[in-house]
Parts: structure tokens; sequence; C-alpha cells
């Protein structure tokens, strides 16, 4: 396996990244924690969380897999800035919220330090000063090693980087966008920039939630345990479209014309993609986890990076994976049919 640097930093990590969504909410603990030393067996050295997956069951899960003594062989990173308590301190990016967030993240994950920590999403009302000189003193008081942000446009990156340099504050190192197939729009700001300065960038949602993995057939009903059924009306339920599942159809077979399951080539195509450091994926089963832990080993050819562009080329959108950041405006790819003009 070829690791890679985390950024511009000197940490190696894996090309893959598992995701840990799934942890306490859909995978119980028994099930996540055998996927997780699973995945660790296998190789990845990187895992990826939040304080606000299932409200905090999926730190806790990933520190008890972890308190057997493999903390320290993996890079450990979460996030912070979602709701995670009544009051209205218990958000955003505040020194108040970061300082106690953090505190917190360290005792459900059984651990005395964050190797990377992340800003979900960006608190636009909150200076950039205050959200990164606190995360310096984090770092300077030994409970954060790298910083990071989650979702935020490439502009407010940019920002983020002049106020560090300017203010000799902590850097962030990596951005964790939505990136797959089907939404593309990184590619023309934030892709750019994360590769003249540095940012190493680590995709979710690389099988757009199971589109490209073949989960949604054209024209049928959504799976009864699939997000977007059991959570009708969520964003996670506005990202499957009849346009998106059309493309995800075509997709399906030029996998399998390869030789390839669908999820599989999903994510080698972001493994493969220019500046990603690692994607983020989120198996819920250890047999989602073995059919596509062989992507860590595969290299994306010429050949498919030129048929995955026929169905959506560089820089395009078909479904909407930024629906839950409201800085990213819409733009339709108008070169699939629209079922609804049918």
């Amino acid at each position: 396996m070829d690791f890679r640097p985390l950024g511009s930093t000197g940490v190696k990590v894996s090309p893959l990244c598992l995701g840990a969504l799934n942890f306490g909410g859909g995978a119980n603990e028994a099930d996540s924690i055998r996927l997780i030393h699973a995945a660790l067996d296998a190789g990845i050295n990187f895992i990826d969380t939040a304080n606000s997956y299932n409200a905090g069951e999926s730190e806790r899960i990933v520190g008890k897999a972890l308190a057997d003594g493999r903390r320290d062989k993996i890079i450990l990173a979460t996030k912070v800035h979602f709701k995670t308590g009544d009051g209205p301190n218990d958000s955003g990016n505040s020194r108040l919220h970061l300082l106690k967030a953090c505190d917190d993240s360290l005792r459900r994950l059984q651990t005395d330090h964050i190797d990377l920590y992340q800003i979900h999403r960006p608190s636009p009302e909150i200076p950039v000063e205050e959200t990164l000189s606190t995360l310096t003193d984090l770092v300077h008081g030994g409970k954060v090693r790298y910083v990071g942000c989650s979702t935020h446009p490439a502009r407010m990156v940019m920002e983020a980087l002049a106020v560090s340099e300017r203010r000799d504050y902590i850097r962030y190192v990596t951005e964790q966008p939505p990136y797959n197939l089907l939404d593309r729009r990184i590619e023309n700001e934030l892709v750019p920039l994360c590769l003249r300065y540095g940012i190493g960038i680590l995709p979710w949602a690389p099988l757009a939630q199971g589109v490209l993995a073949g989960r949604y057939p054209t024209g049928g009903e959504y799976p009864a345990d699939s997000r977007a059924a059991r959570l009708t009306g969520s964003v996670y339920a506005e990202r499957v479209t009849p346009r998106g599942i059309e493309a995800g159809d075509k997709f399906t077979r030029i996998a399998r014309d390869r030789g390839l399951t669908p999820g599989q080539l999903a994510l080698l195509w972001v493994k493969d993609q220019p500046g990603v450091t690692a994607p983020v994926f989120g198996p819920r089963t250890t047999e989602q986890l073995t059919e596509l832990l062989p992507v860590l080993e595969m290299k994306l050819t010429d050949e498919d990076r030129a048929a995955c562009d026929e169905i959506n080329p560089p820089g395009s959108v078909i479904a909407d994976f930024h629906n839950s950041a409201p800085w990213m405006k819409m733009k339709i790819n108008s070169q699939l049919p629209n079922p609804n003009d049918q």
C-alpha cells in the first residue's frame, strides 16, 4: 500500500479513511468494533468521526475499539461544530464551544490527544480569528496535533490561511468536502486552491450515498434500509434524484464491464483524483468493508477516467451533495435529460 502525506505535514496515512458516521447508528456497538478492527488489520491507519455523530456514540465506540492498545497505531480525526446540547452555546465555532467540545471528545475517545481536529462547518458570524486562535491554543496545550476544516468554500479556506500566516496561528492542513462523480464542483476552485497551498483533501460521500454503488435501481423503489428511504425529506433524501440514479445506472455498467463492483469503482475514482489524500468511506457492515478494501491497492486507468468524464464532465454537478452547505449554489448538468421533461 502507498501511504500518502496528510496535506503538507510529515504524517503518512492510508489512501482510504474509515468514516464512523454509521457507528452507534446504522451499526451497533459490537458490529462497529468488529468493523474497526477489520479495517485496521487490513492496513487502514486513518479513522474519521465527529462529536455530533449519533449523539456522541460514534466517538465513544471508536474510543472503546482503540482502547486495546491500537490507539497509537492510527491517525484519529474528529470534528466539531454541530449542536450537541440544548444550550445556546452548544454549537458553532466559538472559543467557548470549541474548548468544551474538545474536552468532551477526548473523554469519549479515551485519548489524551486528537491527531486531526476539524471544523465541521463554517460559522460566518464568528470571526475566523477567534476559531483559529482557539485551535492554536489546543495545539499548544497538547490536546490536538493538527487542524483542518470540512465543507468550507474555497474563499473561507483562503481567508483562514491568510489569517494564520498574518497572526502566526495554526494552519489548516486538510479540507473535507463532499466529492463524487455526481458532484464535481470542488474541482473549479477548491481543488486548485488545495493543490497550490498543500492542503490535503479528504472527500466525504465518495459513493454518492450509495447512488454510485448500484443501490438505487432506475424507476424502482428505494431500498428499505437506505437513508433516502428512512429519512424522507432530509438532506440525505434530497441527494437521491432521478437524474442521479440514471447516471448511477450508466456508471454501474462501466464498473461491471471492468470486473469491478460499482462501489469499488466509485471509491477508486475519488481516491485517484488530483489533490485527494484519502476519501472518507463509511461502511455499515463488514461485508461492505470487505468489498471496498481492494481499492487500497487499485489504480485508476486513463480509460476509466475518460469513461467517467463522459457521465459527468469535470467541474459539473448532477446531484447536490452540498445541500447541507447553503453557500454552494446549485447548477444542474444539462447534459443528462431531465426526467420531468419526458
